[in-house]
């Protein structure tokens, strides 16, 4: 085994192109991380919105698993993790025909699956009527083996359509922008099909599931907002002499040596995407190679002229980019399946958009509506969700009263699977308009444009949540194509599902492919 130490190159700075790259940089690894945009972070993002740094992108994580509470104690930032206020969410239903409610969420549940349903608040949600539709599941003959694998089916068939549309959807969407018939049971929540063939009825299955959960909240942020984590990453990093590259994208990979003109304008995803600017020629060039000591596994093309070459790259780019990337290796990757590829396969949710207002007002003072609130599929609302972010995290609600007495975050979603874009095409005047409307029937107070103080929006691609059906087996297949090329790894959350929880642990598993190919070399 040679002595000289072995470099890798990662590809992507988002969360985990960074935990990848600091995996590797601990065994003396040599490590280059290249990112596109002009920051590292990906989806953990930040914005300055009327003086207040706000998160833009991912605003807490999951604390399921653990993997994201370690990595935080690893930097040293424990002391930064918050818990959200318990008051919890609220829920809008505004169907068309029908008068507009908005209710608290009930607490006592799993995904929106209640565990009592006769219990009063789930009443003042699904009505009486759907309570006792939904109680028939425990008097109605058992469910002696749990083995339904899609969320909606098993909800509809056990508790009701109304326990479906107003509790369970609402949830899903918010939580994963997407249907209950798009998730897999044992990926959206591990042990249900267990515990309905222990207890024989859906509700009771998550009473027992709910029991045996750990204490604690199941979601924590940081003080001064998730960008804290990515900060600590890069510092980390910066640490262990890695090279840091941002504003720069890649290419095109490679296991021969370039002879290539490069496009500096082009966005850097691939040889394989003909609607895309690329490098306009590329070929091998046997002589070009060193005639002595060990050569590069991989040469790396950047859009600024340059060539890295590397021991080692980790892919931890977005899906397309990754796929463009990894279809120029060889055929083997060209054809990677995606979803939507299988008839009946759930499709990738639409694009995500987040609308940010920063305003005073005291009305919202006393948080009407907890921290925020979910909203029922087939609103005539345009938003699917309402962060009332000042209400849910206190280290914010102090930051924003520093500049206001009144002053309050509030934050929007828009995009749902299967529905229409509806922001897109609006202007950052008509979408703000758009977004104070909703927000003012969600909350029950009438926001005045006059009380803005500041408006971002921003856009994020869908990525297939953990628990979509077909993900896992989608994403075993190419994890497999991927296995069979030396001294390549991927990792994202186009493979790992959505959310710190999913991408995290992923990340730490591409980095131990990589490693131990690197005790190979």
């Amino acid at each position: 085994m040679s002595l000289t130490p072995k470099r890798v190159v990662v590809i992507g700075g988002g969360i985990a192109g960074l935990v990848g790259a600091i995996d590797c940089a601990k065994v003396g690894i040599d490590v280059t991380v290249v990112e596109s945009a002009q920051s590292f972070g990906g989806a953990v993002a930040a914005a300055e919105v009327a003086g207040l740094l706000v998160d833009v992108g991912a605003e807490s994580f999951a604390t399921r698993g653990g993997s994201v509470a370690e990595l935080i104690e690893q930097l040293g930032i424990t002391d930064c993790v918050v818990r959200p206020n318990r008051a919890g969410a609220w829920l809008h239903i505004a169907k068309p025909g029908q008068a507009a409610r908005t209710v608290p969420l009930p607490k006592a549940g799993l995904l929106g699956i209640p565990t009592n349903p006769l219990a009063d608040d789930v009443r003042r949600v699904i009505g009486w009527t759907g309570s006792l539709r939904a109680y028939l599941d425990r008097i109605r003959p058992p469910l002696t083996i749990g083995a339904e694998h899609n969320l909606g089916t098993l909800v509809r068939k056990r508790m009701g359509s109304a326990v479906h549309d107003l509790l369970v959807a609402p949830v899903t969407s918010g939580v994963y922008s997407a249907m209950p018939e798009d998730l897999d049971v044992d990926r959206a929540a591990p042990g249900l099909n267990a515990a309905l063939t222990r207890t024989g009825a859906l509700s009771l299955a998550v009473s027992a599931l709910r029991e045996s959960a750990p204490a604690g909240a199941a979601v924590g942020g940081l003080d001064g907002g998730m960008t804290v984590l990515v900060d600590a990453l890069v510092a980390e990093l910066e640490h262990r002499a890695s090279t840091l590259i941002t504003g720069v994208a890649v290419s095109a990979i490679s296991r021969e040596p370039f002879d290539i003109d490069i496009d500096t304008d082009a966005e850097g995803v691939g040889l394989g995407d003909a609607g895309l600017p690329r490098m306009s020629e590329r070929r091998a060039d046997p002589d070009s190679r060193r005639a002595t000591g060990p050569q590069p596994a991989w040469y790396i093309a950047l859009t600024d002229g340059r060539v890295l070459e590397a021991d080692l790259v980790l892919v931890a780019t977005p899906e397309r980019q990754a796929r463009n990337l990894l279809a120029d290796v060889g055929p083997a990757l060209r054809d990677l399946p995606a979803a939507g590829d299988d008839a009946g396969d759930p499709v990738l949710p639409a694009p995500i958009e987040l609308a940010t207002i920063v305003l005073d007002e005291p009305a919202l003072d006393a948080a009407p509506r907890g921290s925020g609130l979910l909203v029922a599929p087939g609103s005539t609302l345009h938003a699917k969700a309402l962060t009332h972010a000042t209400a849910k995290w206190g280290w914010l609600a102090a930051r924003a009263k520093e500049q206001g007495e009144h002053r309050h975050v509030i934050r929007l979603s828009f995009g749902r699977q299967g529905e229409a874009d509806a922001t897109s095409g609006l202007s950052d005047e008509e979408l703000l308009a758009v977004a104070l409307t909703d927000a003012s029937v969600m909350l029950g107070v009438e926001l005045d444009p006059a009380s803005v103080r500041g408006f971002h929006r921003v856009s994020w691609t869908g990525t297939q949540p953990t628990a979509a059906r077909g993900h896992r087996e989608r994403s075993a297949i190419i994890r497999e194509a991927v296995a069979e090329v030396p001294d390549l790894a991927v990792t994202g959350a186009w493979l790992s599902g959505t959310g710190l929880a999913s991408v995290v642990p992923d990340a730490h598993e591409a980095a131990a492919r990589l490693r131990h190919q690197a005790l190979q070399l």
